[in-house]
């Protein structure tokens, strides 16, 4: 492979590849089953805390 041909590659596929990996990583908090995971993760700084 030429650098021409890893670059129209990159500037394609690689790109519409990014975008859907992008999208993704974005939707992936807000599907149904993570709402318990997200409320135990903005929580966990407070686990121990002693003045509750």
């Amino acid at each position: 492979m030429t650098y021409n041909d890893l670059r129209h590659f990159a500037d394609s596929w690689g790109l519409l590849t990014m975008g859907i990996l992008f999208l993704i990583l974005v939707a992936w908090p807000f599907r149904k089953g993570a709402a318990r995971r997200n409320e135990d993760a903005a929580h966990i700084i407070f686990r121990d805390d002693e003045n509750d």
